[in-house]
């Protein structure tokens, strides 16, 4: 099969990966794909991923996992599950998505200076710590990773924020009274700590 760089190597699939797959929600079925398109044909964000759902089903079957974690397809998912609905094999693409997301994050591969995941790491970071999420400091320790000179380009709009009312200095973040009772919960439930902890 060849990939998006070219022609790769039997030797060079990784077929942990493709087994991988198989074990995680909504993965289950991706064997039973018939690569038909309906999702590819389904999705809204399709004209702007580098491999259309279909595609990334038949790389991570065949074991493509470099291409596969390091593409944008994975991030530029809507949620809104339109490929799941319109599936005629009944495989949750959405579901599988997650997955691929977490394990992107987890291993480090996801695209260097795409935004989306740095403000997931930066999320789970602060939820497990506070319990909850201030969107200004988000901004700001995402933003600090991706681009710190693009603060300053935040600076009038958060002036103005502050002017309105809607937004209000703090010495403190705000948190939650039961921070080590959030933190129990995510880590029962698989949450950011298990999988977000690989942050670099």
């Amino acid at each position: 099969m060849e990939s998006a760089s070219g022609v790769k190597f039997e030797a060079e699939l990784d077929r942990e990966f493709a087994h991988w797959a198989t074990t995680v929600p909504g993965g289950e079925n991706i064997r039973e794909c018939i690569q038909c398109g309906a999702c590819s044909g389904a999705c809204p964000m399709s004209g702007y991923m580098d491999y259309t759902p279909r595609r990334i089903i038949a790389l991570v079957r065949e074991g493509f996992k470099e291409e596969v974690l390091s593409s944008r397809t994975i991030w530029l998912c809507a949620s809104c599950y339109a490929c799941a609905v319109e599936c005629p094999q009944g495989i949750n693409i959405t579901d599988f998505m997650y997955a691929l997301k977490e394990r992107a994050i987890k291993e480090g591969r996801y695209p260097k200076g795409f935004p989306t995941p740095i403000y997931a790491q930066e999320f789970a970071k602060l939820v497990r710590a506070r319990g909850r999420s201030t969107e200004s400091l988000l901004v700001i320790r995402a933003n600090l990773r991706l681009n710190p000179l693009k603060l300053l380009k935040f600076a009038p709009l958060g002036l103005k924020l502050l002017l309105r009312g809607r937004m209000r200095p703090s010495p403190r973040p705000e948190q939650v009274r039961d921070r080590a009772g959030v933190r129990a919960m995510l880590a029962a439930s698989g949450g950011p700590k298990a999988r977000h902890e690989h942050e670099r």
